[in-house]
């Protein structure tokens, strides 16, 4: 998976980043590795529940429809809901705009034992106000070292942080919105707001590439994912939280001192009907 990875101080040009791309599988084996990856998730966050010193933290950006919701349901749809949350940023409201771009987001990065999902982030703030000029060039420019100092405080805490920018085409876009209208189940998700945001495609694949150049760091880097192909989005960047989770050195705790003892106890207690 480090194919993925935006090495620190690399000037990204996204036209260099494959969007329909199988990594030389076919569908059904890469849906049958996802199963068995997600599997393996379940047990390694019940395993950082238990444990509840490690924090995981990941990000997913992408313009419309590459897919972050679908993304979330398919690499964590095992886990168990008690250790794992998922945090949506949309328009700020009137309170969060009369503070600091990052107060919204700390409340909900992950405690112990949390794996914490931003569908949408932090990043919105060199993204969404770049291309739309809703804050000058000289205040947004400022961010990337923000973002970069806000994530090192994050990791030197104890977080592991994944960054993962789901890179679709263009007309995978178009079809995915076509997509929405034919389906009557999923016309609810169509927002006529989304063509126009789709004139600015050349403007914010700037801004993406911005992103990835200015904020890929040893300690959250990033991965662009190649997204056209929704089975191999979900298995990579399921791969790479996996692989990740595994490294972290994580142990179940301690058992507890006279477990012979609990246990006859408790064999006592069920051979007695008046325990």
């Amino acid at each position: 998976m480090e194919q993925y990875r935006v090495p620190p101080n690399t000037d990204v040009e996204l036209s260099n980043y494959e969007t329909y791309y199988d990594g030389d599988i076919e569908k059904k084996e890469g849906k049958d590795q996802l199963k068995e990856l997600g599997k393996t998730l379940r047990d390694l966050q019940e395993l950082l529940f238990a444990e509840h010193k490690q924090k995981v933290l990941v990000v997913l950006q992408g313009i419309d429809t590459a897919g972050k919701d679908s993304t979330i349901r398919h690499v964590f749809g095992d886990v168990n809901p008690q250790g794992t949350k998922v945090a949506n940023f949309k328009v700020p409201t009137q309170r969060e705009l009369d503070h600091d771009y990052l107060w919204r987001v700390h409340p909900h990065t992950p405690g112990k034992g949390e794996i914490v999902i931003f569908n949408r982030s932090h990043y919105e703030d060199v993204l969404v106000v770049r291309v739309h000029d809703l804050v000058p060039k000289s205040v947004w420019e400022k961010r990337y070292h923000h973002i970069n100092e806000f994530e090192r405080l994050l990791a030197d805490e104890g977080t592991t942080i994944l960054k993962f920018f789901l890179n679709v085409s263009k007309k995978e876009q178009a079809e995915r919105f076509l997509a929405r209208l034919d389906r009557p189940h999923k016309r609810w998700k169509f927002n006529p707001d989304d063509l126009e945001e789709r004139k600015h495609w050349d403007a914010y694949t700037a801004a993406y590439e911005d992103m990835l150049s200015q904020t890929s760091t040893p300690w959250a880097p990033w991965y662009v994912i190649p997204s056209d192909r929704k089975w191999y989005r979900n298995l990579t960047v399921a791969s790479v939280i996996v692989d990740t989770i595994k490294n972290l050195g994580m142990q179940f705790p301690s058992e507890v001192d006279g477990i012979d003892a609990y246990r006859d106890k408790l064999i006592e207690m069920i051979g007695d009907k008046d325990a």
